[in-house]
């Protein structure tokens, strides 16, 4: 049994335990470890099929399972894992959020490393220089997509600022029969191929009637025009959602002790997904983020995009709660049950509506990008945009109408009938909603524009804006320089870029040692991106002074700009890529180099 898997969870005493003792741990034969100041872990990259509700699925396996195991560490101290991949191709892990040796973080093409060869074995060794809830994955082809991924947990080697008797990590995934590399030709072939539920003649007349045909003819041609659709929410569909590797029928179960403080910790692993997370009547304090402490927060719910963490506190009664995470585009959920005995379990709530896009998502407030700055973006299909009318758009002069188009809901036999046959009442409401900014009275009003969950009335769910460091950040001085990184893309040939260029062009984006640099993240495309910048922490900029909360991962939403602060003091060359496979796939990536102050820096 893996420890993600472990029903009894682990005290911290119990954690500090297997930290320790991971030295001895080894699946292979005839090899014996003992570790002294290291804590030593042994993988096995293989392909094998992983059962899913009953189904029989392929997958990439780590030492037998999907996710891989849990590896513990303790912070100041070294880790040492040795990985076999039995694959018939070349393989890699990468250490997400890990302050690390550029050579150990796991990036073929990087820092001189080459990856793993099939059939080979590779020995990573760092320093474990933080603590905080992390995870690894592959970094080559689409293998992280097929199961190679597993979390990561460095306990604190200094008390920790809160309180927990009970310690869980949930790995969020979303996992898929299809052969991830047909995923991907798939997208690059036709425009919208997984996007089932377009809107139709149907929803236009719906509309008419509502808001006037005058009004929804406009409508329409405004996003037809640019090729998008106002439920374009994901790109790929028909996946099933995992938590800890387990389907909502397999249902992971974590047990507790009523009165007991139970730290759960979350990891998006997923490929393409961002979860809506919630536990019906059981509030929510968050206390990391991304693996670092912050000030503690309750909530009710939190939005966490691909390759984000975040770690709650819950209180739970004598009663089982249902663990509930929706992705955003709502074509399923994935489910988990914390309980005091196994067996039991609390009602799955319905999927709230699917939100719809807006005009503000299409990026009315950045009327000043430039447009001739897309200049180098090969690829790019602005002629297609003939015809366009921008009378019909004021406002949009400025943006990047090469926006994506994704997938959309279709029918799950396994999803809450709230999705599969959603009722009149929720479709009704929908129409005229795209008008944006309508703020929801009740709980039967649709979502609408991007960053609408459908929160419950009264609910709280979590904004960066919320987010504080627990301690003062290290360094305070002003950024002496701005970067602007446009997040561009164009969905009819799947292309995806940073500033113009796919990542095979792009030159690097190179800082001096040292500098105090502020990255402006501009997404001019109509779909959210978790942007990842390797070996750093970034500060969210905003107003609250010498506490900025760190992220290694940051979700930008579509038409919007997020500003954050950095300090490059991490010499190397880093990955800086969307965290959306088939985006970084299709070239979302750049080579963050910092390196010597030179002349030109």
């Amino acid at each position: 049994m893996s420890k993600t898997s472990n029903p009894l969870g682990l005290s911290r005493r119990r954690a500090l335990q297997l930290s320790a003792a991971a030295g001895v741990v080894s699946v292979f034969p005839g090899r014996r470890v003992f570790a002294q100041a290291a804590s030593t872990y042994d993988l096995v990259i293989d392909r094998q099929s992983m059962m899913i509700d009953g189904h029989r699925s392929p997958a990439i396996t780590l030492n037998g399972s999907v996710p891989g195991p849990t590896l513990r560490f303790i912070e100041g101290g070294e880790a040492i894992v040795y990985v076999r991949n039995n694959l018939s191709e070349d393989a890699s892990i990468h250490w997400h959020g890990l302050l690390i040796d550029p050579a150990m973080d796991g990036v073929p093409g990087f820092n001189g490393y080459t990856g793993i060869p099939a059939g080979g074995t590779f020995t990573y060794r760092f320093d474990l220089r933080q603590a905080g809830t992390y995870w690894y994955h592959s970094h080559s082809g689409f293998q992280e997509q097929a199961g190679l991924y597993g979390s990561l947990v460095i306990e604190s080697n200094k008390r920790e600022p809160f309180r927990y008797d009970r310690d869980y990590v949930l790995v969020l995934s979303d996992h898929t029969d299809e052969d991830p590399s047909g995923i991907f030709q798939n997208l690059k072939t036709e425009d919208g191929y997984y996007n089932y539920r377009k809107q139709t003649l149907f929803d236009f007349f719906q509309d008419a009637r509502e808001q006037g045909f005058g009004a929804a003819w406009d409508d329409r041609m405004a996003w037809g025009s640019m090729r998008m659709d106002k439920t374009d929410l994901a790109d790929v569909t028909g996946y099933s959602f995992l938590v800890n590797g387990k389907g909502p029928k397999d249902n992971w179960t974590g047990l507790f002790t009523p009165g007991e403080r139970v730290r759960l910790r979350f990891i998006n692993a997923s490929a393409m997904s961002i979860f809506d997370v919630r536990i019906p009547d059981l509030p929510m304090t968050v206390v990391a983020a991304d693996g670092l402490n912050v000030r503690p927060v309750k909530i009710n719910e939190f939005r966490i995009g691909t390759a984000e963490t975040y770690d709650v506190i819950v209180l739970p009664e004598e009663r089982p709660y249902t663990i509930m995470s929706e992705p955003i585009d709502r074509t399923g959920y994935a489910r988990a049950t914390l309980a005091t005995a196994h067996g039991m379990e609390a009602p799955i709530p319905a999927l709230r509506p699917r939100t719809l896009l807006t005009m503000n998502d299409m990026g009315m407030a950045m009327g000043g990008m430039d447009h001739g700055s897309m200049a180098g973006m090969e690829g790019m299909d602005h002629g297609s945009m003939a015809g366009m009318d921008h009378s019909k758009m004021g406002g949009m002069s400025g943006m990047n109408h090469g926006a994506p188009v994704g997938g959309n809901t279709m029918s799950n036999p396994d999803a809450p009938d709230a999705v599969a046959n959603p009722p009149s009442e929720m479709t009704d409401s929908m129409g005229g909603m795209d008008r944006g900014a309508r703020e929801r009275a009740s709980a039967n009003q649709a979502a609408v524009g991007w960053a609408d969950a459908g929160t419950l009335p009264g609910e709280k769910a979590l904004a960066y804006a919320d987010l504080r460091s627990v301690t003062t950040n290290k360094d305070t001085r002003p950024p002496t320089k701005d970067i602007e990184i446009r997040l561009d893309g164009n969905m009819e040939r799947y292309i995806w870029a940073l500033n113009g260029e796919r990542y095979a062009y792009a030159e690097p984006i190179r800082v001096a040692y040292g500098d105090r640099v502020r990255l402006r993240l501009v997404n001019t495309t109509m779909m959210a991106h978790p942007m990842h910048l390797h070996g750093m922490f970034v500060e969210l900029e905003d107003d609250t002074g010498a506490n900025k909360a760190l992220k290694h991962t940051v979700l930008v939403p579509p038409g919007k700009e997020v500003s954050v602060l950095l300090t490059a003091d991490e010499p190397g060359e880093w990955p800086l890529h969307c965290h959306l496979l088939y985006h970084m796939a299709a070239g979302m990536m750049a080579r963050f180099i910092v390196e010597s102050k030179t002349a030109s820096l």
